[in-house]
């Protein structure tokens, strides 16, 4: 049995203290990450620089020593490694060139060439392999095909995914084309980080709470769910990890039907609601709301107990219901650590 508790809980087993990490852990609220960001001079120069990208996932772990580290990287990564265009406007966020037709599909790099835009990070998580401490556990993670083709098809973030909905429903093959694409490739970049030292994996489905009906079953379960079988085929053992935000009933037999070993949560449900309907099926991750991590203070501390004592009976990693945001404040990190292992 490993000493690592995330992979113990990721098995099944149900701790005394909960593990815990926290969704962008490695990032601005930190000013240790600000300097590096800096030296590093641009956002994807951190994240194609090894040592630096290494030295901005070990931050939080020698500050708060956290029980996992999560590879520092951004999930659009991928895509640009198939070809198009990326950049990030300061301020605005990411920038891509888009997909939107057969003919640009088609014109994407062949899945077999990604690795070498990727090869830095792979050689991050080998630096991060060797450096972090012996009981953290180093996770590796791509976004799920439905969330990165958002951004594939439309250039950019945005609130509703219109973009990619209009894609879909008036050009499916073209649609359906790009998330087959982006599944197979993102077997490939997860088996890579694994060989390379990751642990674990998580798909990040940002945006899977917009998909409806026999759309969610499509787009955000059946691809989850082949990169996952692919993934196990290749390490029967590799726990992994997936989150479809905003899922809402969508979380319930979210696990059972991808072959997830743990769902992580948003802060969209209760703990209390997903531990009766989520995690009567296995591993929970969650769901602390990341605004306690600004506000801080004796809410904080009463809801940081309320998610412990929920997911008390069953396998649970501690997390926030999403990415901490640029605002918190690192002694408010520090304030929901001890109460957890405290609790």
């Amino acid at each position: 049995m490993t000493d690592k508790t995330i992979l113990r809980a990721l098995k099944g087993e149900t701790l005394p203290t909960p593990p815990i990490w926290m969704m962008r852990q490695a990032g601005r609220y930190l000013p240790e990450y600000r300097a590096t960001r800096a030296k590093a001079g641009d956002f994807l120069s951190l994240c194609y620089t090894p040592d630096l990208a290494a030295e901005v996932t070990l931050q939080p772990i020698r500050r708060y020593g956290f029980d996992a580290a999560i590879l520092f990287a951004d999930i659009l990564l991928l895509p640009q490694a198939l070809g198009p265009k990326l950049w990030f406007a300061e301020g605005e966020g990411p920038r891509m060139e888009t997909t939107t037709s057969m003919d640009q599909v088609r014109a994407l790099r062949p899945i077999d060439e990604i690795h070498e835009t990727l090869s830095p990070v792979y050689e991050t998580v080998k630096i991060l392999s060797r450096a972090l401490p012996k009981e953290t556990t180093l996770i590796g993670f791509a976004g799920a095909p439905w969330t990165v083709a958002t951004y594939m098809i439309a250039g950019r973030g945005s609130k509703d995914q219109g973009a990619a909905h209009a894609l879909k429903a008036a050009d499916r093959a073209t649609f359906s084309a790009i998330i087959d694409i982006l599944t197979d490739a993102t077997v490939e970049y997860l088996a890579a980080q694994v060989n390379a030292g990751a642990e674990v994996v998580k798909l990040f489905d940002s945006w899977a709470g917009s998909l409806k009906g026999q759309d969610f079953t499509d787009f955000a379960v059946k691809p989850t769910a082949r990169i996952i079988a692919a993934m196990k085929s290749r390490y029967p053992g590799l726990p992994i990890i997936a989150f479809p935000r905003e899922a809402g009933d969508g979380y319930i037999g979210f696990g059972a039907a991808t072959g997830a070993d743990c769902v992580a949560v948003d802060d969209s449900v209760t703990a209390e609601w997903a531990a009766e309907h989520v995690q009567k099926d296995g591993c929970v991750q969650g769901n602390l709301a990341s605004r306690h991590m600004v506000t801080g203070g004796a809410d904080l501390v009463r809801e940081t107990r309320q998610v412990v004592d929920a997911f008390s009976h069953g396998p649970h990693i501690f997390n926030l219901g999403h990415g901490i945001t640029p605002d918190a404040n690192p002694d408010n990190v520090q304030l929901m650590i001890d109460t957890v292992r405290g609790a």
